[in-house]
């Protein structure tokens, strides 16, 4: 008989222990896959979230800006040495060292005209690159790319009483409206967009540019040192991160993962007390027919490796099941932790299964190493007494 099939053997004759040691290394490999999934899932959701954003860093002329405030009450401001942007200046930000991370630079023009008998804010955009600063934008009609239009928020085409393919004139000039935006919420819903040049020539501000919006690529880019650059190319610019949110929402999940190792190391002590447990009452049970085993000639270490034998099958199973177990949950859970149905299907990451099995069979040998030498150094002559 070989000590495979002894293995084998035992763990058939006590399923019920060997079901008590299954259980607890299987709790804490599915807790701590479950958990480290979890976190890693919402991190992968909020990047997802950020690179398709839009906007993150804006760039507004430099003024000197006197506010006029008391008692809490603003009575606005007078500004002084105004400066502006021009676009010879925009076009430097791709030559800044991060230049790789940056995923659309939208200059925009701004100026009042009247639209339909009401004064309102006009917005000339490259809209090619607002596909990227604006992924939210859904528009019924057709966005005027390549052609003279113009494209009115929700709002303002509302309260003109404007709707698409309506000819409107802006300064002596017939446009017509090729789209209306749905409404978004913000201050998009009270513009009038049109193409970067077709409103510079409007405003009469050619070359001239009020904002400058930049996209960039958030998974792991330095936001701060790319603000810095910008600075240096642009000096006429005041240039902002936007990135408070962003930074409340990883130092929660900060916390949270902090939280997760906390509770995956508890869960997994308690699962290696289970087992070291289990593993002592088992051997105290089998005193005699570890006697026997040495009487017919079994060594010490044969009666050792028979003992780690069976707790790393059990943690092997332990470790497959509870990786399963742990995916399963994270699936489960992620739509509750993530705003809609997160970017995408949770895959199954091989490195982790193997890490989940490779920890529990480590884990399962670790804690019934003492019972195996405890069973390895019994006399057989004080075993087979007990007959």
């Amino acid at each position: 008989m070989t000590l495979k099939n002894i293995v084998i053997s035992n763990l058939r004759r006590r399923k019920a222990r060997a079901i008590f040691v299954l259980a607890g290394l299987l709790i804490g490999v599915a807790t701590v896959v479950g958990l480290m999934s979890l976190v890693r899932e919402m991190k992968n959701d909020i990047n997802h979230k950020l690179e398709m954003y839009g906007a993150n860093i804006l760039i507004v002329p430099k003024t000197e800006n006197l506010s006029l405030t008391y008692g809490g009450m603003s009575l606005g401001g007078v500004s002084f040495d105004m400066q502006e942007l021009h676009e010879e200046e925009v076009i430097k930000i791709k030559t800044i060292k991060n230049a790789a991370n940056v995923a659309a630079v939208g200059p925009m023009v701004l100026g009042l005209v009247t639209v339909a008998g009401r004064r309102g804010l006009l917005a000339g955009v490259d809209f090619a690159e607002m596909e990227i600063l604006r992924p939210w934008w859904n528009v019924r009609g057709e966005i005027p790319l390549h052609q003279d239009g113009i494209l009115l928020g929700a709002d303002a085409a509302r309260l003109r009483g404007l709707k698409q393919g309506d000819i409107v004139q802006l300064r002596g000039r017939a446009l017509p409206v090729t789209g209306i935006l749905e409404k978004t919420g913000s201050q998009d819903d009270g513009l009038v967009f049109a193409p970067l040049r077709l409103a510079q020539d409007i405003l009469g501000k050619t070359g001239r540019i009020s904002i400058v919006e930049v996209a960039a690529l958030c998974t792991g880019c330095p936001i701060p040192e790319m603000v810095r650059q910008i600075s240096a190319v642009l000096p006429s610019g005041t240039v902002t991160a936007i990135q408070q949110v962003v930074k409340g929402r990883m130092e929660t999940i900060g916390h949270f993962q902090k939280f997760s190792y906390g509770v995956s190391t508890l869960v997994l002590l308690v699962g290696c007390l289970m087992v070291l447990v289990t593993m002592m009452g088992s051997v105290r049970e089998r005193t005699v027919e570890i006697g026997i085993f040495r009487a017919m000639g079994f060594r010490k270490s044969h009666v050792l490796r028979i003992i780690l034998l069976e707790a790393g099958i059990i943690a092997a199973v332990a470790g497959i099941v509870g990786y399963f177990l742990g995916w399963g949950a994270t699936r489960l859970l992620f739509p509750l932790f993530s705003e809609g149905q997160g970017h995408g299907t949770i895959s199954l990451d091989p490195v982790m299964a193997v890490a989940a099995i490779l920890a529990s069979i480590m884990l399962g040998i670790t804690a019934s190493l003492y019972p195996a030498l405890m069973a390895s150094q019994l006399d057989p002559n004080e075993a087979l007494r007990a007959l």
